[in-house]
């Protein structure tokens, strides 16, 4: 016998198929969803007492057999209208009403539950939504040779997405802009029911800070995230500055935000490269978009960088492993083939086969997963970390990184110029700046991964390299007034496992200079360490990170703002933030760089100063309490730095003259600056950038140490 609930339910699928039968006729399948522009409506699929209406935005497809939906759970007592996406349903009194267990576009298809965005299932809950799921989502991948076989190359819905991708030689990647072409049309004469949908998402999802946002009839509305309301507070006039300067910069592409060009200087008629969206270089840029409440252009950049991660490029017959991503990219506009007046827009990215030098980005991976992270915990939005593609691209580049080799030790083996230092500066081999960015990209994805029999793996590989790679770096990379003194006195030339003097150093590569500069209290880690050689210049942004990842620990991180403190002169001086310190001259410039014109003494990346290091001070001094020394650096910044037009560095040892090839109007000079500025004002939003301490380290750590050696020497295939 049939519940009266049972017959409610029946009557009202009745009802919905009837209506929609007739609006756009019955087939065998099933309706047709009111509202769209296309696509059947599949008949709901049965479980318990609620129906399930399985729908792709991008190819409406059943249930995937391998994945049924979740059993439902109680639903909120409010009504809401009904919800356009896969979701669950829970029919009662003839309305529906979506549950906090949302099945997003793409992960449906898949089988993989994630959950949605306060900003998705607020447009989304309008009938007639378009259908874009994200900025990224079904991105076809097309090929730039001439483009005779315009469809040869287009990847299949996402359901492509299992095992690494490979395209053979692409050149360019295009995008269907898909996305409402006048969006009055949606929000016209509803723009109080618009606003009650976004109230219902707010509180479904207990999102924060978007349901008192009034969505008016035009109202910010693309498919993507919803921007906050700003929040006024009083600003100096050049903040104010950097803030116009910084939205000028940015870059769209199908008509929304993904990035900031690396200079806008309306001067400069040659732009070389500058005109293009560096992966390094927006990092600052989206912090300060990130704290400042506006996601979308983050999100965008995310998920467009990783579109270009899967391409195949090809130098000299030779092709770089999978997962590195470019150095930058550009948004180009070229015409159609057979038709001269209409175009199109593509992303063309630079993977370094058009860079000086021709040297891959190793840092490029490992700032995206850290502003990956970044996003998830700044916005609240962790469906972006969630997507399949997303998780797939973030083991690429691990198991780029973990790759077996030849070395012996723990730490990236990279060439020259891979990093910020983007030329011959003697920093081939293990560098400090890139150590510290692998130990902070491995945290951030380990916290990012989902578990998976296919990541256990991975996941151990990972932990294994974090504990060897912190106490390597710790142990031979630290440097102070009593381990100088104790290189001092090395033996060399030991032959035994117990050896004192592990990497055979010998004393007199302790420089002059080093004796007289080291103060007596605090210290660093080193440049770089292999065998017989060590680096022993101070390099600002390894230390930095060093700091902000937990890479050392909190007695050296101490040290290290001891050191920056008590070499302010150095260091700072009148613009910060030294590069590295000290420079390479005469002879020794001459065979390190090959005498290059650009990194002369005390300039560019040979000691010059890069306001842009401000932020990650300010970060570093945030997280161990002392917010006092980046106030006195953001102070001597302000003096001048928007005089002088924002410099991209500056020249002579304290920092007084712009740089003679110095860009003006640096994007990440200026987003350093803000991002100074607004983790001054609020403390805590410096906690979306650092990693704190693991105890599972410590404790292997100290473990090794007791024992004198290391426990771990089971490897593991990634």
């Amino acid at each position: 016998m049939k519940t009266m609930g049972e017959e409610k339910e029946k009557k009202t699928k009745e009802e919905w198929e009837s209506k929609n039968s007739r609006r756009r006729g019955e087939s065998e399948r099933g309706g047709w969803l009111p509202g769209w522009g296309g696509g059947p409506w599949p008949s709901p699929f049965r479980l318990g007492s609620s129906s399930f209406y399985p729908l792709s935005l991008a190819s409406l497809l059943p249930f995937p057999p391998s994945a049924p939906p979740p059993a439902p759970r109680p639903s909120p007592s409010r009504e809401a209208t009904l919800h356009p996406r896969p979701l669950r349903l829970s029919v009662d009194r003839r309305r529906v009403r979506p549950t906090k267990a949302s099945w997003s576009a793409d992960a449906w298809r898949l089988g993989y539950k994630a959950p949605m965005g306060i900003a998705e299932v607020a447009l989304h809950t309008m009938l007639g939504a378009f259908a874009a799921h994200s900025p990224a989502s079904n991105l076809p991948l097309v090929a730039d040779a001439r483009r005779r076989k315009r469809n040869a190359y287009l990847v299949p819905n996402a359901r492509a997405l299992q095992g690494l991708l490979k395209f053979p030689r692409l050149r360019s990647v295009r995008r269907q802009c898909q996305r409402i072409d006048d969006l009055a049309r949606v929000t016209e004469g509803n723009g109080n029911w618009v606003k009650d949908a976004m109230n219902n998402a707010s509180q479904v999802l207990d999102d924060v800070g978007v349901a008192d946002q009034a969505v008016g009839g035009n109202g910010g509305l693309n498919g993507n995230t919803v921007k906050p309301a700003p929040q006024r507070r009083k600003t100096s006039s050049v903040e104010d500055e950097a803030w116009e300067l910084l939205q000028e910069s940015m870059v769209y592409y199908c008509g929304s935000p993904v990035g900031t060009i690396a200079a806008n200087d309306p001067n400069d008629s040659d732009l070389v490269n500058y005109d293009q969206v560096f992966i390094r270089d927006f990092i600052p840029s989206g912090i300060a978009f990130l704290l400042k409440g506006e996601y979308e252009i983050v999100r965008n950049f995310i998920l467009h960088t990783l579109q270009l991660q899967s391409w195949e490029k090809t130098m000299d017959c030779h092709s770089p492993g999978q997962g590195l991503m470019p150095a930058s990219f550009k948004v180009r506009t070229i015409p159609l083939d057979g038709d001269e007046d209409a175009t199109e827009e593509v992303l063309d990215p630079d993977f370094g086969e058009a860079a000086i030098g021709r040297v891959a980005p190793v840092d490029s991976g490992l700032w995206w997963i850290i502003l990956l992270r970044a996003y998830g915990k700044c916005s609240g939005d962790l469906s972006v970390q969630e997507r399949i593609d997303v998780q797939t691209g973030m083991k690429m580049i691990l198991k780029l990184c973990l790759a077996d080799g030849f070395d012996m030790f723990p730490t990236l083996l990279v060439t020259d110029g891979s990093c910020m230092i983007d030329r011959r500066m003697g920093i081939h081999g293990h560098p400090l700046e890139i150590q510290a960015l692998f130990y902070s990209a491995l945290l951030c994805a380990r916290e990012m991964l989902t578990p998976e029999d296919g990541s256990a793996d991975l996941i151990r590989a990972l932990n294994n390299r974090l504990i060897a790679l912190s106490f390597h770096i710790r142990e031979y990379y630290w440097l102070d007034m009593q381990k100088l003194n104790e290189i001092y006195r090395y033996k060399t030339e030991e032959y035994s496992y117990d050896a004192v003097n592990k990497f055979n150093i010998y004393p007199d590569q302790i420089p002059p200079w080093l004796v007289e500069w080291i103060p007596p209290k605090g210290g660093y880690f080193i440049g770089n360490l292999q065998p017989a050689h060590m680096d022993f210049r101070f390099f600002s942004l390894g230390n930095l990170w060093s700091i902000v990842s937990s890479l050392a620990t909190t007695h050296q991180s101490h040290a290290i703002l001891d050191l920056i403190e008590s070499k302010w002169s150095d260091l700072v001086a009148e613009m910060p933030l030294k590069i590295c310190y000290p420079a390479l001259e005469n002879q020794e410039w001459k065979i390190i760089t090959g005498s290059d014109p650009k990194n002369t003494p005390w300039s560019y990346h040979n000691g010059g100063s890069w306001p842009t290091l401000l932020w990650q001070l300010t970060v570093a001094c945030i997280k161990m309490n002392r917010p006092e020394l980046a106030a006195k650096a953001i102070e001597v910044a302000e003096r001048r730095i928007a005089t002088d037009k924002w410099p991209e560095y500056y020249d002579t040892k304290r920092a007084r003259f712009i740089g003679k090839q110095s860009r003006l109007y640096q994007t990440w000079s200026i987003a350093g600056f803000l991002v100074a500025k607004l983790l001054m004002e609020k403390p805590d939003a410096a906690r979306i950038l650092w990693n704190d301490e693991d105890a599972e380290i410590l404790n292997a750590l100290s473990t090794n140490r007791k024992r004198g050696k290391k426990v771990l020497k089971k490897t593991y295939i990634v």
